[in-house]
This record gives C-alpha cells, sequence and structure tokens, in this order.
C-alpha cells in the first residue's frame, strides 16, 4: 500500500505488502522489505535498506548510507545522519558539490529499537535488540541489547527482547517480565 500523496521514485524498491503512508518521500535506489510500515511524512534517502517487518514512524528522516536490518522499530521524528563534517561550502566559499563530499554509513541490527525525537550520527552503529532512549544523540557505537540514553547518549542497562530493562540474576541477565534469559558480553 503507497499513499497517493507519497512520492516514491523510480527504482525504489518496496516490497508488495510494504506500506508508505502520506507524504513520505522514497528516493531512488532505496529498498524496504516485507511488511514494513513508514510512517507519514518521513524521508527514506536513495540507497537506504530497510529491511523486514520494520516500523518507521512518522517524521522520520533516515539518509544515504544507512543499513537497517529486520525488525527494526524507529520513533516518530528520529534521524539518522551521514555526514561526518558537513559544510555546504569550501575554504573559498564555492558550494560543494558530490565528489567534495563523502558518505560515512551507518547500521542498525535487527530488532533494535530507537526512541522518538533521538539522532544516530553518521558511523555510530547500533547493535541487535539494543534500545535507545527517546532525544539520545548517539554519537558512538552501541553494543547489543544496551540501553541508551542522553545527550550524548550513554548506556545505563541492557534490554531483553521485549524492550523491558534486563537484571542481573544468578549470573546471567534475566527480564522480569518475560522471563527470559540474554547473554551479555563481558566488558
Amino acid at each position: 500500500m503507497i499513499d497517493p500523496t507519497a512520492i516514491v521514485e523510480d527504482g525504489a524498491m518496496v516490497a508488495p505488502d510494504a506500506r508508505v503512508w502520506a507524504y513520505t518521500q522514497v528516493r531512488s535506489g532505496a529498498s524496504i522489505g516485507e511488511q514494513t510500515s513508514i510512517g507519514s511524512h518521513s524521508y527514506i534517502d536513495t540507497a537506504v535498506t530497510i529491511g523486514q517487518r520494520c516500523k518507521i514512524q512518522t517524521g522520520v528522516r533516515i539518509f544515504q548510507g544507512t543499513t537497517i536490518g529486520d525488525g527494526v522499530f524507529v520513533g516518530p521524528g528520529a534521524i539518522v545522519t551521514n555526514d561526518v563534517h558537513p559544510r555546504a561550502i569550501d575554504a573559498e566559499g564555492v558550494l560543494k558539490g558530490p565528489e567534495q563530499w563523502s558518505i560515512t554509513e551507518t547500521m542498525i541490527a535487527d530488532g533494535a529499537a530507537i526512541g522518538a525525537g533521538s539522532v544516530v550520527v553518521a558511523g555510530a552503529d547500533v547493535g541487535r535488540f539494543a534500545l535507545i532512549g527517546a532525544g539520545a544523540t548517539v554519537t558512538k557505537t552501541v553494543p547489543d541489547h544496551a540501553i541508551v540514553v542522553g545527550s550524548p547518549a550513554r548506556q545505563i542497562g541492557w534490554a531483553c527482547y521485549c524492550g523491558r530493562r534486563l537484571e542481573p540474576t544468578d549470573g546471567e541477565w534475566r527480564c522480569p517480565e518475560c522471563h527470559s534469559t540474554v547473554p551479555i558480553p563481558s566488558p
């Protein structure tokens, strides 16, 4: 389902059962996986890959160089950037062209959740089932299952597959809600 107000450019690949909602732009070369939903007023840049069963909420901006795994949640208004050293002009004041720009790639791994209004800075990969708190600014790579908050983001705990905070119990990390145990690597 592609809303009639959405702009999906020629060359974009959108799975037949994906949904692209109102006033969203999907650029040529982008790839949207099966059962993925892209909320209204979002922007998916060229060459962005979004996996299967993802929920990309309203007003999200995902820029070229980003790969999003399967089952990822991206909250309203979140941004994934792609330029570590952004400048519009060179030292002489001349507008920079594409040949003067290099994209820094970013990977958001399977099952991760990016909170509303957060920013993932180019090159700061997000691990499997990691949880980024609302409004966080992620400036460095986030390990699998880590919970990070703040600006700059800092780790405050570990997240279960179900999204709740894990507790240390008898030498392992266990979820008090669903009772799953999660292997957390030693630092």
